[in-house]
């Protein structure tokens, strides 16, 4: 294990990280508010720490896969247990557990808060908050690795162990540049966005935050309604960008080289096809809820992209919708958006994959002798793709069940317990009952919100990073 090199990005991280607190910082100096200093503070400790950190060299760069996946892992841990530090340093969130939620829910995405009443929080921790999910959405080393100066092949580890999806591949021969394409596509759709917003008529602080948070799929809004008191064409715009930002990137790089054949895979046909479709049949159950169809059409749609997309965003309190959209709401909890996005679940692809090999087997057992491989666009599937996604989805449904169980001592209804577990580990936000869009997670006991937090950075990093930093054989030389 190169402990030196982990140490050496690990440093690095931190000075991006302190480079991330000027955007609140600047807000914080722009509305004259006392959180100023909290952020400086913490930004200028975070910059001589990580150049404290980085000024030996490391003799050896080399990093190898477990490296990878340790270097991922650590780095999500610091980069959520300093972006606490403002939270509490400021009184927003005294509690350092609470804190800490509120932090990795950021970061990760996940969207799911703490926070009680959103509108009366300094701006500049609002804008923290959207901000964290803006750097975690395509993922922060995805962005660092554009400026360390590693080989291509060391930084394919630590895009691999942070890139969502059960496969990485470069859209260019070199890493370094296949991270500054991705977001370099990143910023230009955020800033779309905005531009959107501001033309529908909301002001610049709100437009900034909506952006970064559909951006990242987070969903962390700043009035306490989420979407609902915007009006209706504004919502419409964040519905359109939530799924955007759900469909892979590399459709987006296809599409600027005109390569339009590569764009619509079977992936994005698929993850389109669940969206209107499930919109459609939540439109027709929860018609009689609204004055028109018009009402009832715009509030799935967004409620669909909002979830597939795991921003987390609600405009009504879908928790009050009859049970086959509820129900339905859950399901697509699991589903997600698309490998190479910034939105979480299990993944449209791995589920192709899934019923592929379902498929395949099933023709097995007709035809024992047949030798069949599972194709997806015309390529067939690796086996270590295959394998890697059954293992995924075993280690899915053990975290998930191991979670379940821990929350039942709060003597919480199953619904709540089970949609709170499959938020955090899809990282949507909201979930049902005491989860639901108009709660939030401040009734969970705090040993409760630890687990949560694990299944929110499990989720958000795959499970695999995170789980091998508890293997004893990761850490033998």
């Amino acid at each position: 294990m190169n402990y030196r090199m982990i140490a050496n990005i690990l440093g690095w991280l931190m000075i991006f990280e302190s480079l991330f607190m000027a955007v609140p910082l600047i807000v914080s100096a722009v509305y004259w508010e006392s959180t100023f200093f909290v952020f400086l503070g913490t930004s200028l400790f975070c910059l001589a720490a990580g150049i404290l950190i980085t000024r030996k060299k490391p003799k050896n760069t080399t990093l190898y896969s477990r490296e990878g996946f340790v270097i991922v892992s650590l780095s999500w841990i610091v980069l959520s247990l300093f972006g606490a530090v403002p939270f509490m340093l400021t009184g927003a969130i005294p509690s350092f557990v609470d804190a800490l939620f509120e932090s990795v829910s950021g970061f990760t995405t996940t969207g799911a808060t703490v926070i009680t009443d959103v509108e009366v929080m300094p701006r500049s921790i609002l804008m923290w908050r959207s901000f964290t999910h803006w750097v975690g959405g395509m993922g922060v080393l995805v962005f660092i690795m554009a400026f360390l100066p590693l080989s291509g092949g060391q930084n394919m580890h630590i895009m691999k162990a942070e890139s969502p999806g059960p496969s990485v591949g470069k859209l260019v021969p070199h890493v370094k540049t296949t991270a500054m394409l991705l977001y370099s596509i990143y910023f230009v759709l955020t800033f779309l966005m905005f531009v959107t917003l501001i033309i529908g008529g909301m002001d610049v602080f709100e437009a900034l935050n909506t952006a970064f948070a559909t951006g990242g799929t987070g969903g962390m809004g700043v009035r306490n309604s989420s979407m609902g008191e915007y009006a209706p064409h504004i919502q419409i715009i964040v519905t359109v960008f939530m799924l955007l930002f759900a469909i892979n990137f590399n459709s987006y790089f296809f599409l600027i080289h005109a390569k339009f054949r590569e764009i619509f895979t079977t992936e994005v046909i698929t993850f389109l096809v669940i969206a209107i479709s499930s919109s459609a049949i939540i439109a027709f159950n929860i018609n009689g809820i609204y004055n028109n169809m018009g009402d009832s059409v715009r509030h799935s749609a967004f409620t669909v992209a909002s979830i597939m997309s795991t921003t987390g965003f609600s405009t009504e309190d879908f928790n009050m919708w009859p049970e086959l959209s509820r129900s339905m709401i859950v399901m697509l909890m699991f589903v997600g958006g698309c490998a190479g996005s910034t939105s979480g679940g299990i993944k449209v692809s791995r589920i192709l994959i899934l019923f592929k090999s379902m498929k395949k087997e099933l023709e097995v057992l007709i035809h024992p002798k047949q030798v069949k491989k599972i194709n997806v666009d015309g390529h067939p599937i690796e086996h270590e793709v295959v394998r890697s996604v059954n293992v995924y989805m075993v280690g899915y449904v053990l975290v998930f069940a191991v979670s379940m169980v821990i929350l039942a001592f709060d003597n919480m209804d199953l619904i709540t317990n089970f949609t709170a577990v499959a938020s955090a580990m899809n990282n949507v936000g909201p979930g049902l009952e005491l989860a639901g869009p108009a709660s939030n997670f401040s009734v969970f006991s705090e040993p409760a919100k630890l687990i949560l937090i694990f299944d929110m950075l499990a989720g958000r990093l795959e499970l695999f990073p995170i789980l091998l930093l508890f293997s004893p054989t990761t850490w033998k030389k």
